[in-house]
């Protein structure tokens, strides 16, 4: 028996990052495909994280016009613990994955470039991970470490982009690891070398690392790019860039980097899509959606 009694079911996506809070609400109308209802993103910035999250999480219900405990589930990735109010808890890799389709659904690979780390992701049609790795503990490929050299350039993140394609020329900055990059950059500055040109030899450090990770798991055709990066226009131009170097004239599925408007949401989107599928398997087999554990 349905409990819905046939009506869109409600569900909500949170996921929880190292530096940053994203909600996605959704309605899923029975045989017709899923909506977005509203997205909301605050960053936690040294703040208490369950804090950050009830209050996202109930600003973004606001936006909606829809009351907190009002969803027929409620999926939490990333960091679960901080969201106490979930109803179950799906791995960030597979939300991810749900999320891209969702998004672009030719996407057969999904690149998350968060504040830590950076994880390339393949998936089938259906949304199920074929393969998937991340970065090492090296953060020079990170959003954070992005950020970190922004803050020193005295650049504002949303400008980054912008700035570096400004630039005629790049220079080089080591890949090796983040303390090597930073001290790279502190040196460029005594010489005189100007900001666009520094941000853009950064990029073209961090597109080269994250071309490797996208070939490591096999990825062909599309590939999104999700978190918090994937408004980096300047990143972005470099991935297009250096993605299909050396490419065979005629490979039959060459890859293509491209990112949403919504894609640093990818992650609660996937979320809020599997909350309404384990919703509907729970309904079906007479149990009402209760905790449980990681999928």
């Amino acid at each position: 028996m349905d409990p819905t009694n046939g009506r869109p079911l409600l569900t909500a996506g949170v996921d929880v990052g190292s530096s940053a809070i994203k909600v996605a609400l959704m309605r899923h109308p029975d045989g017709a495909p899923a909506e977005t209802l509203a997205v909301a993103g605050e960053r936690i910035r040294r703040r208490n994280v369950h804090e950050v999250t009830r209050r996202t999480f109930e600003s973004v219900c606001a936006t909606a016009g829809v009351v907190p405990d009002g969803f027929d589930y409620i999926a939490s990735t990333g960091d679960g613990d901080a969201v106490p109010f979930r109803t179950g808890h799906f791995y960030s890799m597979t939300t991810h994955a749900s999320g891209a389709l969702f998004l672009v659904p030719e996407a057969r690979a999904a690149l998350d470039v968060g504040a830590l780390h950076a994880r390339a992701i393949r998936m089938d049609e259906r949304g199920k991970v074929l393969a998937h790795r991340m970065t090492s503990q090296c953060a020079s490929g990170s959003g954070q470490f992005l950020e970190n050299i922004a803050r020193y350039l005295g650049v504002a993140l949303a400008d980054i982009g912008e700035v570096s394609l400004s630039a005629r020329r790049s220079e080089p900055v080591s890949s090796i690891c983040a303390v090597l990059a930073e001290t790279d950059v502190i040196n460029m500055v005594s010489r005189g070398i100007s900001t666009a040109e520094i941000l853009k030899g950064i990029h073209h450090s961090i597109a080269g690392k994250l071309v490797r990770l996208v070939r490591s798991v096999g990825a062909q055709g599309v590939v999104l790019v999700t978190g918090g990066l994937a408004k980096d226009v300047g990143l972005l131009e470099r991935l297009e860039a250096l993605i299909n170097e050396g490419d065979e004239v005629g490979v039959a599925s060459p890859l293509r980097v491209v990112t949403h408007p919504e894609a640093m949401f990818a992650g609660a989107l996937g979320a809020a899509r599997l909350g309404a599928y384990r919703h509907r398997q729970l309904a079906r087999s007479g149990r009402l959606p209760v905790a449980d554990s990681a999928a």
